[in-house]
């Protein structure tokens, strides 16, 4: 039976190889698009959780709304973003993707199943139906801790709320 150590080393080893694959692949398909890697994290951003004011941005990124603003200036030159005004407020300029800057992130998508596929055809079907039970249980063991740890920095909020201080 494996110790935690040998567990822990392997899950290491995984998260190093994937990592550093997807990193490859970002970084050269955000030069072969003219992109920075903030500029990828705008449009990533964007395509996961849809439309937004550059000032939620800006909080995102962790940067000033001027740095926010020249990011999303390139991005709507090259054609990726939509900049407009807020229906409620015009002072709060609201932004998306356009078709282009949404099929830039699927393109990417793209690559990262094909190295999926090809990783895929690289094992037996035995190792795969194992895979996939241990990546299940992983991934499910990793939503227990992660709903443990977001339900623990809640009750740690609700109880420091609740502090009366010493008068």
């Amino acid at each position: 039976m494996p110790d935690s150590n040998e567990f822990s080393n392997v899950l290491q080893r995984w998260s190093e190889v994937f990592m550093r694959q997807a990193m490859h692949e970002f970084n050269r398909y955000t030069k072969e698009a003219g992109l920075s890697m903030p500029q990828l994290g705008v449009l990533m951003r964007l395509y996961h959780q849809g439309s937004c004011a550059v000032s939620d941005l800006s909080d995102h990124l962790g940067v000033t709304n001027a740095a926010s603003s020249q990011l999303v200036e390139r991005l709507v030159m090259q054609g990726y973003l939509d900049r407009t005004e807020d229906r409620d407020d015009r002072r709060v300029k609201r932004l998306s993707l356009t078709p282009e800057g949404k099929g830039l992130i699927e393109r990417l998508f793209d690559k990262r199943q094909t190295w999926m596929e090809r990783l895929t055809n690289a094992l037996s079907p035995e190792d795969q139906h194992a895979i996939i039970n241990a990546l299940s249980q992983l991934t499910n063991a990793a939503i227990r801790l992660e709903g443990a740890v977001t339900n623990s920095a809640a009750n740690f909020a609700h109880e420091e709320s609740n502090i009366v201080p010493n008068t």
